[in-house]
């Protein structure tokens, strides 16, 4: 059966972190996924951390830090940029470019990835669409000198990768940078209002249960 899962605000989180740490139990962090995974009478269970709560590439894990991080989130046709420290929006900045077709829906680089076709108006949408991602990759710079981030909170289509990161205006980060943090909840058209509630999702902690399994089964897990 399909493992469960059951969120936590900060306070609670950290309250669980405690209890797991007086456990008897081999706690192995994982920065990439910002989560601490263990094994119980054979069952696999996880934590994903709030962004907010800070851990490095060497598993020390902080509770008191204030953490800073960006969050990227890209789509075909749209961006957006916020910058947080701990749960306050710094900065925030949406770009939309005309990368869609209209008539069928489909982005641009979708299109010809299919078709192949080059029209005047193809031409136009794949300018307008590179155009954004230097305008993106401008912005991140901008935020980059300015800020020392702890994450990368990341949300991009794959087929849009190359062209964010190929973009004449560089990325201020690589595409395997350690630091990138993969927000594991689908993204919907990047907007403002989107960009909110995919910082509520990631500050929130996220407790991955065995489907059998109740909170209150093991003392380790009661928040």
């Amino acid at each position: 059966m399909e493992p469960k899962s059951k969120f936590l605000n900060r306070k609670q989180t950290i309250q669980v972190v405690k209890n797991l740490k007086s456990a008897d139990l081999n706690l192995e962090y994982d920065f990439e996924k910002h989560r601490f995974n263990w094994e119980e009478q054979g069952r696999a269970f996880g934590l994903r951390l709030p962004i907010t709560i800070y851990g490095n590439e060497e598993g020390e894990v902080d509770l008191e830090r204030v953490v800073t991080y960006i969050m990227l989130l890209v789509q075909s046709g749209s961006a957006s940029v916020g910058v947080f420290k701990h749960e306050e929006c710094l900065s925030h900045k949406v770009f939309g470019s005309y990368m869609v077709r209209k008539k069928q829906g489909k982005s641009q680089i979708k299109h010809l990835k299919t078709k192949g076709k080059s029209r005047a108006g193809s031409r136009m949408r794949l300018a307008s669409g590179a155009e954004m991602f230097e305008n993106v990759n401008e912005r991140l710079r901008r935020h980059f000198s300015e800020h020392e981030f702890d994450r990368i909170a990341f949300s991009c289509s794959k087929i849009l990768l190359p062209f964010l990161f190929s973009a004449k205006t560089e990325t201020p980060f690589d595409k395997k940078e350690p630091k990138i943090f993969k927000i594991p909840k689908h993204l919907h058209q990047p907007n403002f209002q989107v960009m909110l509630g995919m910082q509520r999702f990631i500050n929130q902690g996220e407790l991955i249960l065995p489907s059998e399994v109740e909170e209150g089964d093991l003392f380790y897990l009661r928040s």
